[in-house]
């Protein structure tokens, strides 16, 4: 799960698109603790196949603010994918070589645009949404604060993008609140803020039980990122392997096979896996207020606004005055091919209509531009139908 800060130039794939300058800002929110009542679970609506092989996906209702009223034109967005933007999306999807999942949900709509939407592709950084939902459950139920302190020693860090390794071994260990374990981990994507997080929510087991408790459907969360990350190499975790580049050293004095068979495993089946559909459904109803607290709701949006990571991906697509917070993920490479290249957000256009898009690079040799391209030309294509 590196941490990708690019400032190559972006090339065309099939479209001019505007490149998103900046990072979007805002206060934070923070929430107060309350009880939440269970959601109900609907069932869902039969998909429709389109002729390019894309999926139209029913999603139920909106929220009721987006709702037309009875007097006013129906947006004919509304019930239906723009015209146009369905082939669009097949079209990205069939050029670009290796396995690749997308999905668009418009969020105060009733459609869904798919691609390999059912698949499982690993996660990789994308992941630490989950954790960060499972914290915020817990405050929103009162199980746990934004203020509770969380020590950090050595013991703790893991590896790849850390930049708290550097704080701990400095002080021998630090303290920091819940709020700024899911601040560092989302923003920065930290692997030891997310793990270390993760610890204090009660572990992988926690995650998945919200996993199924909210119905976030095709979604799996691994064993952490010590453990995920050594599995998919081909090696057995040992804590030096936190310290400098002690773990990349190790992992390339396996022998090839080892390593191949260790990526392949991964690959065929991930414990981090998801499909695109289930986390657009879950960036919908996470937008929507379905899964959290308005409180909570509010506040983990405006983090997710802050991210850093991936600003040469989905979001340099789109237009300007568009909005756009996100998650990526980055997996490890394996002579030129990486297990795992995400980007997943919520995108605003300047009118409020609001789109869940997943962009998975389950597999691919592209060039890391290639793929930048590829994710810029899906929203890209997102904000070019948008209306139509």
């Amino acid at each position: 799960m590196k941490f990708e800060f690019s400032v190559r130039p972006l090339l065309a794939i099939t479209m001019s698109a505007a490149v998103l300058a900046g990072c979007v800002s805002s206060a934070a929110v923070i929430p107060v603790p309350r009880a939440q009542a269970p959601q109900q679970q609907q069932q869902q609506p039969q998909a429709v196949r389109g002729p390019s092989g894309s999926v139209t996906v029913p999603i139920g209702q909106p929220v009721p603010a987006a709702m037309p009223r009875a007097t006013a034109p129906v947006d004919p967005g509304f019930r239906r994918a723009p015209r146009g933007l369905q082939d669009r999306i097949h079209a990205l999807w069939r050029a670009f070589p290796g396995k690749t999942g997308i999905a668009v949900q418009r969020i105060d709509g009733e459609w869904t645009l798919t691609q390999r939407g059912g698949d499982l592709f690993p996660q990789q950084s994308v992941s630490k949404l989950w954790v960060v939902l499972t914290a915020l459950d817990a405050v929103d139920q009162g199980r746990l604060t934004l203020d509770q302190r969380v020590r950090i020693g050595p013991e703790d860090l893991t590896l790849f993008y850390q930049p708290l390794a550097a704080r701990v071994r400095a002080e021998g260990s630090v303290t920091m609140s819940v709020r700024e374990l899911i601040e560092t981990a989302i923003t920065r994507s930290d692997n030891t803020a997310n793990d270390s997080l993760l610890r204090t929510v009660g572990g992988p087991d926690a995650v998945r039980r919200l996993i199924d408790r909210k119905a976030l459907g095709a979604i799996r969360f691994g064993p952490g990122e010590r453990l995920l990350q050594a599995g998919t190499a081909g090696l057995k975790w040992q804590q030096a392997y936190s310290v400098g580049r002690n773990f990349e050293q190790a992992r390339a004095a396996l022998p090839d096979s080892m390593r191949l068979a260790a990526r392949n495993a991964y690959l065929a089946n991930p414990p981090d896996g998801a499909s695109p559909a289930a986390i657009a459904s879950a960036l919908t109803r996470l937008a929507r207020g379905a899964l959290l607290s308005p409180e909570s709701t509010e506040y983990v949006l405006d983090v997710m606004s802050r991210t850093k990571s991936g600003p040469r991906r989905l979001k340099a697509g789109l237009p300007a005055d568009w909005k756009f917070l996100h998650k990526t993920g980055t997996g490890q490479n394996y002579k030129g091919a990486t297990a795992g290249y995400n980007d997943i957000g919520i995108a605003t256009a300047p009118d409020g209509t609001r789109y869940a898009i997943v962009v998975l690079l389950g597999d691919t040799t592209a060039s890391v531009p290639a793929r930048m391209e590829l994710m810029q030309a899906v929203s890209g294509a997102v904000a070019e139908f948008h209306g139509k």
